[in-house]
């Protein structure tokens, strides 16, 4: 891979990462119950979800999910149904005093796997990937080793960017102490991963 080539894969990924979608809302929702340190299973989630994303697209399965309506289709409704799932949670979610525990082994193994499934149940990623990957890979190398730099470079780029967003909104933190105003923020956030469940929901393929 050539530096150019790299350059405008950074560039892509840095577009990708800052879009704002059901990543960018989980990681934000950790940052503010969690506080930024504690994001990071969170955030380590959501990277194995999309190093997976790039192994699914890598050998094959992705062209057959782009070429297969039904398993399209059951992939999608998955993820909406998934990200449904956590928008009514978040909703109805309780007053939780904003302090982290320090015995929360469990809870950060929980939010690790959820958050992998976050990016893991989202076939527009996977379609995305299918467009993307040719147009930076030199058919006449080694695959793999143009893969890897690209994937190493998309988890770095991608972890900066998520843990941004976790601690944009730790800094919010201080002003979430009162009951109405962490219920009206979890509401918010519920709101969102409802609305993504609804946009994956209405998402077509060309």
């Amino acid at each position: 891979m050539t530096l150019e080539v790299w350059l405008a894969w950074c560039l892509a990924c840095i577009v990708i990462s800052v879009t704002p979608g059901a990543g960018a809302i989980n990681a934000m929702s950790n940052g503010l119950q969690y506080g930024i340190r504690h994001s990071l299973p969170a955030v380590l989630g959501q990277q194995l979800g999309l190093a997976a994303q790039f192994v699914i697209v890598g050998i094959g399965v992705g062209s057959l999910l782009a070429s297969s309506e039904h398993l399209f289709e059951l992939v999608r409704w998955s993820g909406v149904l998934y990200l449904l799932w956590l928008g009514i949670q978040k909703w109805r979610q309780p007053f939780m005093p904003l302090t982290i525990s320090k015995s929360c082994d469990l809870q950060n193994l929980r939010r690790f796997w959820q958050s992998t499934l976050v990016n893991l149940s989202n076939p527009k990623a996977t379609i995305f990937l299918i467009a993307l990957l040719p147009q930076f890979l030199d058919p006449n190398r080694s695959q793999l080793a143009q893969l890897l730099p690209m994937i190493a470079t998309s988890l770095v780029i991608d972890s900066v960017v998520m843990l941004g967003y976790a601690g944009l909104a730790t800094s919010l933190a201080r002003w979430m102490k009162s009951d109405r105003r962490q219920k009206m923020l979890n509401q918010l956030f519920g709101g969102l991963f409802i609305f993504a469940a609804a946009l994956m929901a209405v998402f077509q393929r060309n």
